[in-house]
């Protein structure tokens, strides 16, 4: 461990973030980084808890949290670095969007704050990058096996790069024009500046991965020949399917998916074109986002720099209560209210209702809506009732719908492939991440439907290793 008495003689020094007032006004990210001094003291509350639940039960990757702790307050930085690598190909990703899975399992989180694991874990790989420690690690040698690995998101990419390392050739097909999948197009930049995704893709090309963009395999790229050219494939395009709203005036004007909407403007901070008639523009309007996760949280940070007049955030689920609920207990994720950075940029947030239609002519300008009241029976199942006389209207010149995804995109490939689907429409794997197709496996999103970054790294490695010692069996 590293300090017997850290949790005692230091508390958890929150990160701070850029002032408001300064933040909405650019895309650039929003947190203010610890020094190491004070790394090193919050590296330090690590205890010797005797079965680390944050590395066994929190982190889907199986992190060695206590470990990188110890060395960091060693002043080990190196060895940290390796260390979190050995387990996790994208540090830097999960250190910025992981909603840290890990410090709502540590151990110090029954009683008092927990360790501040997600931005140590980012501190280490940023001063990895720093300091040049991270570097290609090219396969010694090749097996002459060919993958192609379809998507290009944290599954699509940490397969990929653990392939490589194993001696296979991969190409990586993205039917976008530039590579990342969701965490290019669907995650803003004051979350996740796209400068650090092209930074490891330079060691990932270094270590042979190739990539090819605006490339829809089925319709640019048959299946035939992905059959003829490689030995396996992996399917990793995620849950692309949003849930929709099946109420009247969904087809008005300026009613638009989370998605279309995030992608457009990191096209635009990207500087690619988008033409006066596409841009979806929030500025002095009245936005509804409705869908109260993170995809929703995401819509309203980037209204507030757009420079929405005002913004609501409708949500159909209760409010989740201050602190843990009997039914909730540790180290299990703590089902509380949470306030995101983008919330606290300023919106009017509602839970317990739903949305019955929009209203408008060609454009929308009234969301109908009514309260609901959640029941849960005796076996634990919830049941949502429309509450009478509650109705309301919200005035509103856009509405972003932002209630998750469903599964995987079915037209095309999936079809023609002609794989197994489990209930949800997810595609279905056996134990070694093979689908009911000979030689085609599947991870992340794609499996298990819209879930986190770190659990999609997990089962790209996952599905990587299982690839492997498929192709050394043929």
């Amino acid at each position: 461990m590293a300090k017997p008495t850290g949790f005692l003689e230091y508390n958890r020094e929150d990160v701070r973030h850029r002032a408001i007032t300064q933040r909405v006004g650019d895309y650039f990210e929003i947190d203010l980084p610890h020094s190491p001094e004070v790394l090193r003291e919050q590296a330090a509350r690590c205890m010797d808890c005797g079965i680390p639940f944050c590395h066994g039960s929190g982190c889907p990757l199986g992190n060695l949290i206590p470990e990188f702790n110890d060395l960091i307050y060693n002043n080990r930085w190196r060895e940290a670095c390796e260390n979190l690598h050995s387990t996790n190909n994208f540090p830097e990703f999960t250190g910025r969007i992981c909603p840290a899975l890990c410090e709502a399992s540590c151990t110090l989180n029954i009683n008092d704050d927990p360790v501040l694991i997600k931005h140590i874990e980012l501190q280490i790989v940023e001063r990895g990058f720093l300091e040049g420690w991270i570097t290609p690690q090219p396969a010694s040698r090749k097996t002459g096996k060919r993958v192609a690995v379809i998507g290009s998101g944290p599954a699509g990419l940490a397969a990929a790069q653990q392939l490589a390392r194993g001696g296979h050739d991969v190409t990586v097909f993205e039917k976008d024009n530039r590579i990342g999948g969701l965490l290019r197009y669907g995650i803003p930049d004051f979350k996740l500046d796209k400068r650090v995704i092209d930074r490891r893709l330079e060691q990932m090309r270094s270590e042979g991965v190739e990539f090819e963009t605006s490339c829809d395999v089925g319709e640019d790229v048959s299946l035939r020949y992905l059959r003829n050219r490689f030995d396996a494939i992996c399917l990793a395009m995620g849950a692309g399917v949003p849930r929709g709203l099946p109420v009247g005036g969904r087809g008005l004007e300026n009613v638009h998916y989370a998605m279309e909407y995030l992608t457009q403007q990191n096209r635009v901070n990207d500087l690619q074109e988008v033409s006066d008639d596409e841009r979806i523009d929030a500025r002095g309007k009245v936005v509804v986002v409705i869908g109260g996760g993170d995809t929703g949280s995401d819509c309203i940070g980037t209204a507030r720099r757009q420079g929405a007049r005002e913004i609501h955030q409708l949500e159909i689920m209760p409010q989740p209560p201050e602190v843990r609920a009997d039914e909730n207990p540790w180290p299990d994720w703590p089902m509380i209210f949470r306030t995101s950075s983008s919330q606290e940029e300023g919106c009017l947030r509602r839970w317990c209702v739903t949305t019955k239609k929009l209203t408008g002519q060609y454009n929308v300008r009234q969301l109908h809506g009514c309260e609901v009241q959640w029941t849960r029976d005796k076996k634990g199942k919830m049941t949502m009732a429309e509450q009478p006389g509650t109705e309301f209207v919200i005035d509103a010149d856009m509405v972003f719908l932002a209630m998750g995804f469903v599964h995987v995109e079915h037209k095309g490939l999936v079809e023609e492939l002609g794989v197994d689907m489990d209930g949800r429409g997810n595609i279905s794997v056996d134990e070694n991440c093979m689908t009911s197709q000979q030689g085609v496996f599947a991870a992340g999103d794609t499996v298990q439907g819209a879930s986190l970054v770190v659990r999609a790294i997990h089962q790209g490695r996952q599905t990587a290793a299982s690839i492997t010692r498929w192709l050394g069996q043929q």
